[in-house]
């Protein structure tokens, strides 16, 4: 979508508002476009790409102050977009490297990992942002940075942070000649419980970390 579609013509392009609604919507287009999956080779580069200069926004969404809304009570923005299409399409592109194991918060003492999927992660993020996108072209500017900063917080933010760890591994592994084999066919899907993946994902972690730091691998 151009500028000119998704601005008034009469907005400062250096101003706030306008810089984060034009990353938010460079990396809605960019994740749709990869989800049609044309170019499968270059997927996983490019969500790298896209997901870095997303969080680029949120980084300054964070650092900025408490945005409040005009309103008290958040006003309707009508049905949340069906997302289920684009998050299959991804599961396809990135099988079998859709699965990772994640840590939800770093400094909670021995917490262990749990599965994710990188596809659940952006259709999840992408909600968050088309939510936000509601608001700021419907004209409520301010609604649309408090929805964007509130859901940075609390779940886009960590969630593409997540995100954006395991595209880097997979590229890590990539052009290190660091082959994921065990990786091969975890599933959250498999029938195996929590405690079963958990297991499985720290092994994982294991086997991948303890080599380059020099530890035994119990």
């Amino acid at each position: 979508m151009s500028d000119a579609t998704l601005h008034s013509t009469t907005r400062d392009p250096d101003d706030f508002a306008v810089q984060i609604a034009d990353q938010v919507e460079s990396f809605l287009v960019a994740v749709t476009e990869v989800a049609r999956g044309d170019e499968p080779a270059s997927a996983v580069p490019f969500l790298l790409l896209e997901v870095s200069q997303l969080l680029l926004a949120g980084g300054r969404l964070g650092a900025h102050e408490d945005i409040v809304p005009d309103e008290r009570y958040e006003p309707d923005s009508g049905p949340e977009p069906d997302v289920d299409g684009l998050r299959e399409n991804l599961a396809r592109l990135l099988e079998p490297i859709d699965v990772y194991s994640e840590v939800f918060d770093p400094y909670e003492p021995r917490k262990a990992p749990v599965p994710a999927r990188i596809s659940d992660d952006l259709a999840d993020v992408i909600t968050d942002l088309r939510h936000g996108m509601a608001h700021y072209r419907a004209g409520r500017t301010t609604e649309a940075l408090w929805w964007w900063q509130f859901s940075y917080f609390s779940n886009w933010g960590p969630t593409a942070s997540a995100t954006l760890r395991a595209l880097q591994s997979v590229l890590i592994h990539v052009r290190l000649d660091q082959p994921l084999a065990e990786l091969d066919g975890l599933d959250t899907d498999q029938g195996m419980g929590d405690d079963t993946l958990e297991i499985e994902a720290g092994k994982v972690m294991q086997q991948e970390i303890a080599g380059p730091l020099g530890l035994r691998v119990t």
